[in-house]
């Protein structure tokens, strides 16, 4: 008797067991009320404003507070000990300096979004510019590009015009911004005769013309990383809103902004 009622607590208890861990919520549960900081690429400004009031609808304990800029400064905030939570950059190169210095938390990076490459002029140009290889002629007198060294877009557009062999050449034309998005100001300013931009930027403007969009192969991949910074204040808030990056509802966000979404599987 003894036995069969022990046999059918047990029973019981492993059901309920089984219950709760299919019970569990797909991201980590915050309870506390917590604020994060998340410092991000500003060519993902827009699409990441409109995944803040989805997740806050969901996590409503947990708010998010942006720190837009150029992935290079971004970077070199943290490396001073900016109070970031997460972090996410337009290109691989400055998490990897971070995670060199090991400023990262482990087995929180991955590989959130790509994004292309792409030769814009003002709307109103008379140039008709069609390709890159038109940056040579005579009448394109200013071309915008981010920094070569801080700007993930600068870095891709150098390794563009140099495969494509003109960087030389046009080298006393370019106008360098701090961000991909002075790029994208410049040229609807019509400060200068092109720019060049991800495609995502020059597709929230009306006062720009896409032109030209670089080849692949021109260039290492448009990769957006995302990692929760070693420092991260709140981990486990970190690590919600990183899951919920992944998650359809965000994808979906990202892939009307014109993003392409990667398989998130964080190393």
């Amino acid at each position: 008797m003894k036995r069969r009622i022990f046999l059918t607590l047990a029973a019981a208890f492993g059901f309920c067991l089984v219950l709760g861990i299919a019970l569990q919520p797909r991201f980590p549960v915050v309870n506390a009320e917590t604020t994060l900081l998340v410092s991000a690429a500003t060519s993902l400004e827009e699409a990441l404003e409109v995944v803040q009031a989805d997740f806050e609808a969901e996590y409503p304990n947990i708010a998010i507070d942006y720190n837009f800029g150029s992935s290079g400064a971004l970077q070199q905030q943290i490396e001073q000990g900016a109070p970031v939570d997460v972090f996410i950059s337009a290109g691989v190169r400055q998490m990897d300096a971070l995670e060199e210095k090991d400023l990262l938390l482990p087995k929180t990076r991955g590989d959130l979004l790509g994004n292309r490459l792409v030769l814009i002029t003002p709307d109103d140009s008379t140039l008709g510019l069609t390709d890159f290889s038109d940056l040579t002629q005579s009448q394109v007198e200013r071309i915008s590009v981010g920094e070569f060294r801080s700007v993930p877009a600068g870095q891709y557009a150098e390794q563009v015009l140099s495969n494509l062999g003109i960087l030389a050449e046009i080298q006393p034309k370019l106008i360098f911004a701090n961000s991909v998005r002075g790029v994208l100001a410049a040229v609807e300013s019509g400060n200068v005769e092109a720019g060049l931009v991800y495609a995502t930027d020059a597709a929230i403007s009306v006062q720009v013309t896409v032109v030209a969009t670089a080849a692949e192969d021109l260039h290492d991949p448009i990769v957006y990383p995302v990692a929760i910074v070693g420092d991260a204040a709140s981990p486990e808030a970190a690590r919600a809103f990183v899951d919920y990056l992944s998650s359809d509802a965000a994808g979906a966000v990202f892939e009307d902004f014109g993003f392409t979404v990667l398989d998130l599987d964080l190393d």
